[in-house]
């Protein structure tokens, strides 16, 4: 009796504190969302303030030197992103106008050889969607969302400001605060959770980077509008898996089938597209992360729906990234590590093997063997 009292005192207070941390995240957001980001940043820029450190760098200088390449490269980057977003607004809705041409070409072509339409067109509902520019308001607030990142820029700075100054102090106050055996313990696993982090991070961050440039580059030489705001969306959208990708390369492509009168050039820019998204996702990232980014699918979609609905776009861009830092902390802890192979999907094989027997677990055929 006094456990199932015990049980359902933890289960009560699992689900207060899930609902308590949904409200603060929701009502903390312009709080949250930036120090998040900051988190990123300083993940990123970390290695060069060590290194600079090393160099016998003043500390305030070192963080002086590194706002300062956040700040050119930040305004490099707004200057080339919110011209073309605005350029995108104002033309957008002149390729509207062309895929409803092109759509009730393409429905006249088949009524012209008998064929009955009216039922596929109610069905596809096109010309719902494209009404009064339902499309271009999508895609934009997408863009908006991502361009109010600018508007926290201020904060995102002093929370980078804090971070880095934090990283070395909170090393240095965990040896005094403990003795010398349990301080080297507690310093060596917050070191492996840094590590692990900043690998993810600045792994993931360079790999999309590298991947924007080459869709950048393929979209430019065959001319294709809005290049850099494509690479740029693709940057971002390789952070949310599959799914990401998939916008990623349907928006460009719709946009080449726009631009030509022929679908032969459209087709070949497609198959570039998913030649290079496959080139980075199924063979760079699994050789660089390992098992860093094997993350459960149901995991990844109920990620993308939480963090969406409480941070937006923004939410479910930094969705992954987010809980592939909290699966590396719970695999660095042992009594939280069967947690974190319950958040991966593909932790089989001998490294799977090697993980259950530690952890007691049966594979399915010794659970038929011992049967």
């Amino acid at each position: 009796m006094e456990k199932q009292n015990n049980k359902f005192f933890v289960f009560t207070a699992a689900v207060i504190l899930i609902v308590l941390s949904f409200f603060v995240l929701k009502t903390l957001q312009s709080i949250l969302l930036p120090f998040f980001i900051a988190i990123v940043i300083t993940f990123i820029f970390e290695p060069l303030y060590e290194w600079m450190k090393r160099k016998k760098v003043p500390g305030w200088l070192s963080i002086t030197i590194i706002l300062l390449i956040i700040i050119i490269i930040s305004n490099i980057a707004s200057v080339f992103i919110l011209t073309s977003i605005n350029t995108f607004q104002t033309e957008l809705p002149r390729y509207e106008a062309k895929f409803n041409d092109l759509y009730n070409n393409f429905f006249a072509t088949l009524e012209s050889y008998g064929i009955e339409v009216q039922g596929i067109k109610d069905s596809m509902n096109m010309s719902t969607l494209m009404k009064d520019g339902t499309v271009t308001n999508i895609v934009t607030s997408l863009f908006s969302g991502v361009a109010g990142i600018f508007g926290d820029f201020v904060l995102i700075l002093i929370y980078v400001v804090f971070l880095l100054s934090e990283i070395g102090s909170f090393r240095r106050r965990i040896l005094v605060a403990f003795n010398i055996d349990r301080a080297r313990k507690i310093a060596s696993i917050i070191e492996d959770v840094f590590v692990d982090v900043r690998k993810y991070i600045i792994g993931k961050t360079a790999i999309n980077f590298v991947h924007s440039l080459l869709v950048t580059l393929v979209l430019w030489i065959f001319g294709i509008d809005f290049y850099i705001v494509w690479g740029f969306m693709t940057f971002l959208m390789n952070f949310i898996p599959n799914i990401g990708s998939i916008i990623a390369t349907i928006l460009p492509f719709i946009t080449a089938l726009l631009k030509y009168d022929t679908v032969f050039t459209p087709i070949i820019i497609l198959i570039l597209l998913v030649v290079i998204g496959n080139l980075f996702g199924n063979f760079l990232e699994p050789k660089i992360f390992g098992d860093h980014l094997d993350l459960s699918p149901i995991l990844i979609l109920f990620a993308l729906i939480f963090w969406g609905y409480v941070w937006g776009i923004m939410g479910m861009i930094l969705s992954v990234p987010i809980m592939s830092m909290i699966k590396i902390i719970l695999m660095k802890f042992e009594t939280t590590r069967p947690i974190g192979i319950l958040m991966s999907y593909t932790m089989v094989g001998s490294k799977g093997k090697q993980r259950n027997e530690k952890h007691g677990f049966l594979d399915d055929e010794e659970i038929e063997v011992k049967g």
